[in-house]
Formats: C-alpha cells, structure tokens, sequence
C-alpha cells in the first residue's frame, strides 16, 4: 500500500491516530497506535474481524477479561544475564501477565461464535501455569517474599521477631527504673537512626550505663542504648543482614527457574499489546459508531451513511448536526465528479472517503452503515487544498501541477484519486482544458477517482464517459444554504450569484456580472438548477412508487397464502368425498352379500367372494392407493387453475377494462388549459399549460415538465 506522508496529513489519519491512542493501556500501545499504516488486505483483515469480536463484548454482558497490564520486556532482557536477580515488582508483573493469559484462554472457549478468531489467537499460547505456581511459592498476597519461601529464611525471622521482642520489653524496663529518678529529661526517650535510645541529662550520662548515640543541639540531653538492649540490638542487625542475604539467594534462584520460561512469556507480552492495540481500535470503534462493513476482493465500494469520524467527534461536542454520505465507485462506475456551491460539504466529502479507506485498510473499524462494502486500493493520491487555510493561499499553481505530475506518473487501476477543486489555480479556460486532459488520462488508466469542480467543461465531459457521473451537493435555493447532502447523478451548479446576493453584494453589481457573462452559460446553469429539481420531484415519486410496489408485492402474497389455502380445502374435499363414495359402494357390496346368503346361497361361497373384496382392498390401501392420491392431486390442480383462469381473470380483466373507459371518459371531460392537476402519488400541484395528443405540458411556477395524461390526476 502507497501513500507519502503529504497525503496522510491531507486526509487527518494523523489526528485520527492520537484520537485512538488514549485508549491504549501501555504507552509503547500507544506509540505503535500513532505509527498505523495501511496493510495488506489480508492483515488487515484479521486484524478487523478481531476488533469487531472486541466491540461485540461492550455491546452484551460478555465483558472479556483483560485489564491494565505492565509490561515485561526490560525484564525479559535482563532474565538471561548469569546469576542476575529481578526486582520483586517484575516478578508480579510476569505473573500478573501469566494470569491474564490464563483467564483470556478459559474465557475465549465459552463463546466460540462469538469470539472465534480472538480465541484462535489466545488458543496458539503455551499456557505455564508453573510460573505462577513458582511465584506464589515465594511471594504472598502483599507481594513480600514468604517466610516459607526457605527453611533458613524462615528460621532468620523467627529470630529476628524474638531480638525485636527482647529489645522492646529491655528498653521499657531500663525506661521505667530511670523513670523514677532524676536521670533523664523530660522527652524521656528518643529515635537515632531508627533506634530507641533514652534522652539522659548529660549531668548524669556517666550513671547510666550504655552505648551514647548523640547529643542534642545545646548539648544538655545525651541519647544512650541501655547496655541490656546493646547486645539484642546487634544480634538483630545480623540477622537481618542474613535475611537480606538469603532472599537475594532465593530471588536469583527463582529469577533462573523463571528464564526456563523466556519464549512463553515473550510471546505473553506479544500477544497482550496485540490484544491491548485491539482493545483501543475497539473502544474508538464504540465512541464513534464503527462497525465492520463488507470487505470485497472485487472492486466494489457502496458507501451508505458514512459519517467522517473526527468532524462527527467535534460537532458531537459542540451539539452541532453532522450529515453523512451515500456513494458508490465500481468497475463501471469508476470515476465521481462533484459539484455545487462553495462551502457546500464537496471537499469533506473527499476527506471522508479517504480517511475512511485509510482506516478500514489499517484495521479501524469505520462509522458507516451495517450494509456497506469496501475494497482495498494499492495507492491513495490526494490533491485537497482547504481554501480557507493560508497555507492554501500561499500555495502556487505550480505547486499543484508539479503534485498533479506525480499523480499522473504512479495513477493505475488501483490507485484512488482524490482532487478538490480540479484544474483551478490558473485561467479558467486554459486550466479548464488542462484539466479535462487530465481528467481523460485517468479515465484511460482505469483509475478511481473523486473529483470536485466547478468547471462547466468537466461537467460536461463526465456525461459523456460511461464509466464516469456526475454528483452535486444540494443547495436550497429558496434559503441560499447548503444541504450538506451529496445528490449522486447530477451535475449541480455553483450559485455564484445567489450566493453572491446572500453575502449581501449590491445587485446591481450581480446584474452587471450577469450581462458580462456568456448567455448559453447563464442559461446552462439555469438548465442545471431546473434539474436539479426535477429530479428532487422525480426521486419523491421513485420512493412513493416503490413503497407502493412494496404494498402490491404484500397483497400480492397474501393472496398467494390465501390461493393455497383454498387448494388445501378442495384437496381435502376432493378426499373426502372419494373416502365416502368408496366406502357407500363397500357397504352395497356387503348388503348383495346378505341378500344372497338370505336367498339360499351358501355360506362358502359368500365367505370365497368376501375374501377376494378384503385381498383387494388390502392391495388399494398398500400401493394403488398412493398413485391414485397422486393423480386426484394433478387433477384437482389442473381444474383450480383453469377455474382462475377462465372466472377470476376473465372478471378482474372485465373490472379493469370498465374502470379504463370510465376514467377516459372523466378526463375527457376535466382535461383542459388552466386545469390544476398532479402526478399520481405526488404532492406537487401544477397547471396546465398546453395538451398535445396524449401529452400535456405542466407548469409548476419554477420550472415546467411534458408527462403523459395518464399520469395525472385533476385536483
């Protein structure tokens, strides 16, 4: 993937980059946010479909279990140094690590489907359950080495405790005798040095007998360890000294028993800035309503309601409106040109389809619509100048053709272009026609490309391409504001005069610029404006005809249910009376039976002929049976459709037929000039201009339509 650092910072990927960041436990995480690049299409993919699993969890009760971690790879350095020791704290965070992996691989398995290619990651990890085993063999819950950790460490504080013990009960009784006398000051007792010492007067330091430890600033309080605390003091000193001794023993010890271990938890480490990266995009995927869109392998993008992420941020923060885009690039629709007036939305339009491609191709989910599609481009080439920056304004036209040279030399048919203001910065006709060069170069190449101009030509050019069209963003031309929604289809004009007038410049300035302009471009640009709303009516129309179609193809299958249903009943009547005729023609065969053996026939000859009737209808209700089911069924289809055929659609072709004669003959009557008439199923009110034949031309005040006079409907 091809993009220079120029382009990134056209597009704001650096900015979105430091908006992710924060969400990152680790600060090397947070670093490695802010260096993201585009990936393959493969990498790329993996790394999504985890985000997207991660997101899964804000969204249900299945909250995963990972938590702020430290990491471990100064320690992991340093572990394999001979004889080296670490530092209680790097033990607990090798075991914090450990522990996290262990919960991830419990946790992962319980919920497959829903985080299958998270817990195939987690899955591949060699869980060491004996580095946490080892750890707790030497360290408490305090995180302080266990008196248990060692036979020898455990009998050193033992005698440790009881030094401290005689220590205490010594001085207090030392304390108490003097107490009564006239020896010491009135502090009585005193700390040097993290030891207790007795404040004697100096006047009598020589009768208490002691090690002196100091004195104080006047010199009137000498400060003595009693003789009885001296020697319980000193054994105290070297044991603790031995402590220290045997926990650096036992920390070295376990320091090598852990190095056994070194590839494990490099790939612990690994693998939680992974997940911890993961957790971030996931997490900023939930500020801004990311989602995974459709990836393709074919080159299809179908943008629907893409929101650009940072601006969606800054107007969330400010209340203000945000409006999303709707847009398409194909195979044969490759190339987008886009117009309108200044400040209408065209440049962030560029700016959200490339941040957007840039995220989903660096593995951030993107604030789209569920049924979006993207695919992955080899290079993205921008040329976005920002027209109200004053780098913008110092800018040169050279600067941006010797950028649109660089374009043309790498531009293929994986490249996606994105140019604001296209051929601008020089004279309009001769940057018009340069541009519209450049326009047909790339149409050549196969490029993708979304273009914004106001060039007339460009226009122009991009009706003619069939791998190319035409976009606008709407204006309201009644309040002279921008609608912020891109119209896909449709050149749209720049409204410079009624943006001019709204800015409030004397009109009789914008009249003089009028008659100064060419007349068939004035014109064009009402031609432009006319559309526009033509097709704003048309599309109302579109969507109230397919709401109707959606309500047709409804009634239409209920009464599909409703056909079936009725061939249900006739099956079943059609057995039912097979059922009792078969079974009225078994009971006359019995009564010729009883009239027989009445009339003298003999009993065995009536029981022979009996016989055979049950071994006949044994063989009906075994195999006959089934065929003739089958046959009744084809049968009774054939009549059910004939029936419609010949009743049902004869009387709705009559009812039809009758209803067209009776509204032919009610507009012959009401279709006249002056008639005020509308589209059926449209809101909008015109009059009648002019009939000819079966077309009728309505006027509708700012612009006027031919439609057929069966379209319409008198108000």
């Amino acid at each position: 993937m091809y993009i220079n650092k120029e382009d990134l910072n056209e597009l704001e990927f650096p900015q979105l980059l430091v908006e992710i960041s924060p969400f990152a436990y680790s600060p090397k995480t947070r670093d490695k946010i802010l260096q993201l690049r585009p990936m393959e299409i493969d990498e790329a993919g993996l790394s999504l479909k985890k985000t997207s699993e991660y997101l899964s969890s804000f969204e249900s009760s299945n909250a995963i279990p990972f938590d702020e971690y430290e990491d471990i790879e100064s320690e992991l350095q340093l572990m394999l140094i001979e004889n080296y020791r670490l530092e209680n704290k790097a033990f607990i965070k090798i075991k914090t690590i450990t522990e996290q992996i262990g919960r991830l691989q419990k946790f992962f398995p319980t919920m497959p489907e829903t985080f299958s290619t998270l817990m195939e990651d987690a899955s591949v990890l060699e869980f060491k359950k004996e580095i946490i085993d080892k750890v707790d063999k030497v360290f408490n819950r305090f995180d302080e080495v266990k008196s248990e950790a060692s036979p020898i460490l455990k009998t050193l504080r033992a005698e440790i405790q009881h030094a401290k013990k005689a220590i205490q009960e010594n001085f207090n009784r030392v304390l108490f005798n003097y107490a009564q006398s006239d020896f010491l000051d009135d502090i009585r007792e005193s700390n040097i040095e993290d030891i207790r010492v007795l404040a004697v007067k100096s006047a009598y330091k020589k009768r208490v007998p002691g090690r002196v430890l100091g004195l104080s600033k006047t010199g009137s309080i000498t400060y003595i360890q009693p003789d009885s605390v001296v020697k319980h003091y000193f054994k105290l000193r070297e044991n603790q000294e031995e402590e220290k001794k045997e926990i650096d023993k036992i920390l070295r010890q376990l320091t090598a028993e852990l190095a056994v271990f070194q590839p494990q938890l490099w790939r612990y480490q690994a693998y939680i800035f992974d997940l911890d990266l993961t957790r971030a995009k996931s997490k900023f995927a939930e500020l801004i309503n990311g989602v995974l869109p459709k990836i393709n392998r074919h080159k299809t993008l179908k943008l629907r309601e893409a929101f650009h992420p940072l601006l969606w941020l800054r107007n969330k923060a400010e209340n203000k409106t945000i409006f999303s885009q709707t847009l398409s690039l194909t195979d044969q629709n490759r190339i987008i040109c886009i117009s309108g007036p200044n400040a209408g939305g065209k440049s962030i339009t560029l700016k959200t389809v490339g941040l957007l491609q840039l995220m989903i191709q660096s593995g951030i989910l993107v604030p789209v619509h569920p049924r979006s599609e993207m695919f992955f481009f080899d290079k993205i080439m921008t040329d976005i100048g920002d027209n109200q920056s004053i780098e913008n304004h110092l800018s040169t036209y050279s600067s941006r053709l010797k950028k649109m040279g660089g374009i043309i030399r790498e531009a293929d048919a994986n490249t996606l272009l994105l140019i604001d203001e296209f051929g601008t910065g020089s004279d309009p006709e001769l940057g018009g026609a340069l541009a519209e060069s450049f326009l047909e170069f790339f149409y050549d190449k196969k490029s993708f490309a979304i273009i914004t101009t106001h060039y007339t030509n460009i226009k122009l050019v991009v009706e003619e391409l069939s791998h190319a069209e035409n976009a606008a963003m709407l204006f309201d031309e009644e309040t002279l504001e921008p609608m912020y929604k891109l119209e896909v289809g449709q050149a749209g004009s720049s409204f410079t005069f009624e943006v001019a007038e709204k800015n409030k410049i004397p009109r009789f300035i914008i009249h003089s610029a009028k008659k100064k302009v060419e007349h068939d471009i004035v014109n064009l640009d009402k031609t432009i404006v006319k559309l526009q709303q033509e097709k704003f009516e048309v599309e109302k129309l579109k969507t109230d005809l397919a709401e109707r179609k959606e309500s047709v193809e409804d009634k239409r299958d209920n009464l599909q249910k409703l056909n079936e249903q009725l061939q249900q009943k006739l099956f079943n009547f059609q057995k039912l009376y097979e059922d009792e005729h078969r079974k009225l023609q078994f009971g006359n065969k019995i009564e010729t039976f009883i009239d027989g053996y009445i009339k003298g026939r003999s009993r065995k000859d009536v029981v022979k002929d009996f016989v055979k009737i049950l071994e006949q209808e044994k063989f009906r209700k075994i195999g006959a049976d089934k065929d003739e089911t089958k046959r009744l069924q084809v049968v009774k289809r054939k009549i059910t459709q004939q029936l419609k055929k010949e009743d049902v659609i004869e009387k709705i072709t009559e009812t039809n037929e009758k209803i067209e004669e009776k509204r032919q003959t009610d507009r012959a009557v009401w279709m006249k000039i002056g008639q005020r008439v509308r589209i059926t199923g449209s809101t909008s009110v015109g009059t009648i201009e002019k009939i000819s034949r079966n077309k009728v031309i309505v006027n509708y005040g700012t612009f006027k339509t031919t439609i057929s006079a069966e379209e319409l409907e008198r108000i």
